[in-house]
């Protein structure tokens, strides 16, 4: 076991940067604007991103969360409509649905791969869904396969957030070749980040020209008139994130192949202590982004949780409780809802257990050197004891 004697546990940084990011911000610097109708950056990342993820189209957001928004109102979301999302997610899944004046409705979740649970989803169509949003968790995707029958049998589109899985793939497909607006997120620790920022992947030239309609307050671009057109907000990034971010993306395949080798290595580590479940992989995800290492503690109170994640947080291991089901946060509340708390806890029982028992880490430990990787799982092993 390791020791305090051991010292600082040495983890990459994160965010990560380089000379890159330095010559692309005075790239942006130095053009004649700073927003994206004056300067050349967010068109050339959208256009960048977009080809990486084979999309036909990206538009480019202040933050994922816009981004969603954005999609659910390019799907024609609105109030009093109802939009399926996982019960077990971070609350910008639901609260985006909210914040369009519609109801999100909680759906359960896999026990292995924590994403979506489709059979629970078509259980909850009806003629008020106007959209399904799975999230492709930690980086592994929800089952595209069943979620594509299930649009198709209903009607219902597909909104994917993408936000944990940059560079993923199902099946050998990209995000953006699956048929269905994904969004994702720049936040400062995800898998790319210009500290805060978004994108919208969208399948066709329509849904293209609403989105940058809806994302510059329902106005084309380039316009002189005031012509807008629908509604909508300012969504729209700035250049000088977009030059941050078209340099992470120039490294992001190189760090999902390291994180990919770590995570076999971490998840037998783990897998191999008596009380641990890594998440499982779902083998048609062909490509895992891996931007968390998530585990379960199967039968662990909440707050036994809580203290493993804080000694592990003491010997420098970057942890984190699990998310909450949405419908457990306050917030959830204070939006457009149906049913009560009661009910959708007896609904959604997978997700119960996960808020309770559910934890990760940063990305960051998938980055480090083998020997970095191994102790981490030493030091798991010894906050799961004396926790």
């Amino acid at each position: 076991m390791i020791t305090d004697s051991d010292g600082p546990l040495p983890l990459p940084a994160w965010p990560q940067h380089g000379a890159e990011e330095r010559a692309g911000l005075l790239r942006a610097l130095e053009q004649e604007g700073w927003w994206r109708y004056g300067g050349g950056e967010v068109e050339l990342f959208e256009r960048e991103f977009a080809g990486h993820h084979g999309a036909a189209h990206a538009v480019a957001t202040t933050t994922g969360t816009h981004a969603l928004e954005l999609g659910l109102g390019v799907l024609g979301v609105g109030p009093g409509d109802e939009v399926i999302v996982p019960a077990f997610t971070f609350i910008a899944s639901s609260l985006a649905v909210q914040r369009l004046g519609a109801v999100p409705v909680p759906a359960d979740v896999l026990p292995g791969t924590y994403c979506l649970d489709v059979g629970a989803a078509a259980r909850l169509v009806t003629p008020r869904t106007k959209a399904i949003m799975p999230v492709h968790m930690a980086g592994q995707f929800a089952d595209m396969d069943a979620l594509r029958e299930l649009s198709s049998a209903t009607g219902v589109p597909l909104l994917q957030d993408a936000a944990h899985a940059h560079g993923a793939r199902w099946r050998g497909l990209r995000v953006g070749e699956l048929g269905s607006p994904a969004a994702f997120s720049f936040q400062n620790g995800k898998l790319m980040t210009a500290g805060e920022g978004g994108a919208l992947l969208l399948p066709d030239g329509a849904s293209h020209r609403e989105a940058v309609l809806q994302h510059g307050c329902g106005r084309p671009p380039y316009d002189r008139v005031y012509a807008h057109l629908t509604q909508g907000s300012n969504y729209r990034m700035n250049e000088f994130s977009a030059a941050v971010l078209r340099a992470q993306l120039s490294r992001l395949e190189g760090q999902i192949a390291v994180r990919e080798e770590r995570w076999a290595r971490l998840r037998k580590a783990l897998g191999s202590l008596a009380g641990v479940e890594p998440q499982d992989a779902d083998e048609r995800c062909t490509v895992n982004a891996h931007y968390m290492a998530m585990a379960r503690l199967p039968g662990c109170s909440a707050g036994r949780r809580l203290a493993v994640v804080e000694a592990l947080t003491a010997r420098g291991v970057p942890a984190f409780v699990g998310f909450p089901p949405v419908y457990r946060t306050e917030g959830y509340w204070r939006g457009p809802v149906r049913g009560t708390p009661g009910e959708l806890a007896g609904r959604c029982p997978v997700a119960e257990e996960l808020g309770r028992d559910c934890l990760w880490l940063h990305h960051r430990v998938l980055l480090a050197d083998e020997p970095v990787v191994d102790r981490v799982a030493d030091l798991f092993a010894d906050a799961l004891a004396a926790g």
